[in-house]
């Protein structure tokens, strides 16, 4: 009985052993691996500073367009250029600044895009071609009437009978007395032929939008009519072009076809390739009825566009102009 428990205590010792070690290797390689996880120490770098301009932020990459008005154009060119446009601009606002935004802050409807002035739209008009007027050979002079000659009355020839009726005594002779001349009749000096009078012609008129003053909120701080800061670029320029090609066609059918639209929206997308042809035209969404969707995409297609700049397609991704559109038509 002796043996067997000696056995079994040097059992249990050879197992506490066998813990003591694998519980010292154990640590031993969580210790080591920690030391090899410790990041070595960096060098002393001497301080960099830099300063940053807050003032005057750096212009977009790609400024969004905006169409400048002819009566808020500028000869200059704005410090700030926020936007493209067809023309230089200088930013202004009409009241006090209310937000953070580059605009300027103004009442107005409450609308999902930006207008500056309200105004109603008007197709474009040539205007009366003015007629060719008349030389002063070509005018006409009254032709005087011509008078009837006077026919001599005949005298008829008395009968022998008569003759000595109508034979008298003799009157004494006289000298013969100088005939009187009769005087010449002054001929009145024939008046200068009457100018024609001008008649006013109607004046040509150029195509315009609609536009209906929307409430803005910005911290533009010049006080004036309602503006941004745009520059005149010849890619603004051509936009305009394109952008009145197409609106006035939309508003020459809208006036036409009024009663068969609905209320509502078309977000309308193309792309002019360097002829000026419209190409890949489809409407992304529509909330109105069919009808109105006919009628934008009817204005893209009949649209006169003309073609785009040699110098602009090398800067145009593909050599071609995209063209984005939002149709809209509010009830009265």
């Amino acid at each position: 009985m002796i043996e067997p428990k000696r056995e079994r205590r040097k059992v249990w010792w050879a197992v506490l052993a066998s813990l003591f070690v694998h519980f010292l290797v154990a640590y031993s390689l969580a210790a080591f691996s920690r030391v090899g996880d410790l990041p070595a120490p960096e060098e002393d770098r001497p301080v960099e500073l830099t300063m940053v301009d807050l003032a005057t932020p750096a212009p977009p990459k790609n400024p969004a367009f905006i169409e400048t008005d002819p009566t808020r154009k500028s000869a200059e060119k704005p410090k700030e250029q926020t936007f493209e446009s067809n023309e230089n601009s200088i930013g202004a606002s009409s009241a006090a600044p209310t937000g953070d935004a580059p605009i300027p802050a103004q009442e107005g409807k409450d609308r999902p895009f930006m207008e500056l002035e309200t105004r109603q739209n008007s197709l474009a008009n040539q205007g009366a071609k003015p007629q060719p007027q008349a030389t002063p050979e070509q005018q006409a002079t009254p032709t005087p009437r011509s008078q009837p000659s006077a026919t001599p009355a005949v005298v008829a020839t008395p009968s022998p009978e008569q003759f000595a009726m109508l034979r008298a005594t003799p009157p004494p002779s006289r000298s013969p007395e100088p005939a009187e001349t009769s005087p010449t009749p002054e001929v009145a000096p024939t008046p200068p032929p009457l100018a024609p009078r001008q008649t006013p012609q109607p004046p040509a008129s150029s195509y315009q939008p609609q536009k209906e003053q929307t409430r803005l909120s910005g911290r533009l701080t010049n006080r004036g009519p309602s503006a941004v800061n745009a520059v005149g670029t010849p890619l603004g320029r051509y936009q305009k072009q394109v952008s009145d090609a197409i609106g006035s066609r939309w508003y020459y059918y809208m006036r036409s076809k009024i009663d068969l639209v609905s209320v509502g929206t078309a977000h309308v997308e193309a792309e002019v390739d360097p002829q000026g042809r419209v190409q890949n035209l489809r409407v992304l969404s529509n909330n109105a009825n069919e009808a109105f969707a006919n009628i934008c995409l009817q204005s893209f297609q009949e649209a006169k566009l003309p073609p785009i700049p040699p110098d602009l397609v090398a800067a145009l991704p593909g050599g071609k102009m995209p063209v984005d559109f939002y149709f809209t038509t509010y009830s009265n």
